[in-house]
């Protein structure tokens, strides 16, 4: 641990005017230490050492700017560690709130938007730029300088509350797992007339994603299951026609996309069978899904049509069966023990086993009617061949895991007959939004 003295007469070395290069230098390296000794109490949960570094560089008498910049310093550092091991903003964004505090994302945040001011825009992917448009990452301090102590009246905190914030959060970007990487990092991207049309080619139809997600919103309303079961059903067969058109019109031009990849949440409370029904809804879609278990969360790959598609049916699937799970209602065994957990989780299990054979009949449906165009099938081979094979690459020691064991029969009958009201055949008259 650094000596006080020593701090004290550092800090009061480097005040506001122009102190000696080599007593600023020297402020400097002691604020580093501070920081790296508070990092290492934090991770032996040593509280005594923590409460004193914490203490230390909050209380800086002569120039704060000291520890905020050394702060500031070393969280860029961290943000740009996080992108070199596969981590999206979106998902740091969600990881530090989930396992942080709305503050320490706050945080995170706002370092997510002084690091991307270092790169070119046209060296940053578009999937980064909407990510950073939906959190709202912009520099909105006035001076670097001053930039903890805005955000310290922003969010009516005190230095030592605002120091605390910040190790954390350094402590958990700090022991990040390394993730697949999916697209390109800023500062790697080329922005160029041919990828610009090979993106646009390979985007989903906004026409027709705006037709499934009417059918699916009128699902999520409606008050009657088969009905909402029906609309699902048409909201799939719609994405496989514009699957196999999408895939078709890729085959015939000049350097087809491959496959790309995205990352959706998956919460807790009953993950596991939320996961489940991720998987079964992106398998409907030729698209693969991996589960991250300790992260909340699933890289679902596939073609960017399909991608789109498997995202926006699992979640509206996903608010159907909680929907759906609730009315259910309340459980208890015959010495009045609740049993709505085990129930609960039978019940998604089910729901999401019988969803799946139900848009895979309904995927199935839809490519037969297509499969008069002979070229169709290699054509559908080929792309979940390559899906495949970015799996096998991004996920080389992938294991397939077992899903908890389900211990509630009643339950798992409530789940599958809640998924299997409905008679969906072909010619179910569902009007389709124009």
């Amino acid at each position: 641990m650094p000596d006080s003295r020593r701090w004290r007469h550092a800090s009061h070395s480097c005040g506001r005017g122009a102190g000696h290069p080599d007593q600023a230098a020297s402020a400097r390296d002691t604020a580093e230490r501070l920081i790296d000794a508070a990092l290492d109490a934090l991770a032996l949960d040593d509280a005594s050492t923590w409460s004193r570094c914490v203490e230390r560089l909050s209380d800086v008498q002569d120039d704060p700017r000291i520890v905020d910049l050394a702060l500031i310093r070393t969280l860029r550092g961290s943000v740009r560690t996080a992108w070199e091991r596969g981590w999206l903003p979106s998902d740091l964004a969600r990881h530090s709130a989930r396992e942080l505090t709305v503050r320490h994302r706050s945080l995170l945040v706002d370092a997510i938007a002084d690091e991307m001011r270092t790169y070119s825009a046209a060296t940053v992917d578009s999937r980064w730029r909407a990510q950073l448009e939906a959190l709202s990452a912009d520099v909105w301090w006035a001076s670097d300088d001053d930039r903890l102590e805005s955000w310290r009246a922003r969010e009516d905190v005190s230095a030592s509350v605002c120091v605390a914030s910040v190790l954390e959060l350094l402590r958990l970007l700090a022991v990040l797992p390394r993730l697949a990487m999916i697209g390109p990092p800023p500062g790697s991207a080329v922005r160029n007339e041919a990828s610009r049309r090979r993106a646009a080619s390979a985007a989903p139809d906004q026409r027709m994603l705006s037709k499934v997600r009417a059918l699916l919103a009128k699902a999520e309303s409606t008050e009657f299951p088969e009905e909402a079961e029906a609309l699902s059903a048409r909201a799939q067969e719609l994405i496989t026609k514009h699957s196999i058109d999408h895939a078709l019109l890729a085959a015939s031009e000049d350097g087809p996309t491959g496959p790309d990849g995205c990352r959706i949440p998956v919460d807790a409370p009953y993950e596991s069978p939320k996961a489940v029904l991720l998987t079964v809804v992106a398998e409907a879609n030729r698209c693969r899904a991996v589960w991250h278990r300790e992260l909340g969360l699933s890289t679902v790959l596939g073609f960017s049509a399909d991608l789109a598609a498997t995202e926006m049916l699992f979640t509206s699937l996903l608010v159907q069966a909680t929907s759906a799970m609730v009315r259910a209602g309340s459980h208890q065994d015959n010495l009045g023990r609740s049993r709505t957990r085990s129930f609960r989780h039978a019940f998604l299990n089910a729901y999401a086993a019988r969803i799946g054979e139900r848009l895979h009949a309904a995927s199935t449906r839809a490519t037969r009617e297509a499969a008069a165009n002979q070229n169709l099938l290699p054509v559908l081979s080929a792309r979940e061949e390559a899906v495949d094979q970015a799996v096998s690459d991004l996920f080389p020691a992938l294991t397939r895991g077992r899903t908890r064991r389900v211990t509630n029969y009643e339950g798992w009958v409530a789940g599958r007959a809640a998924a299997d009201l409905a008679a969906l055949h072909a010619n179910d008259q569902i009007s389709t939004p124009s």
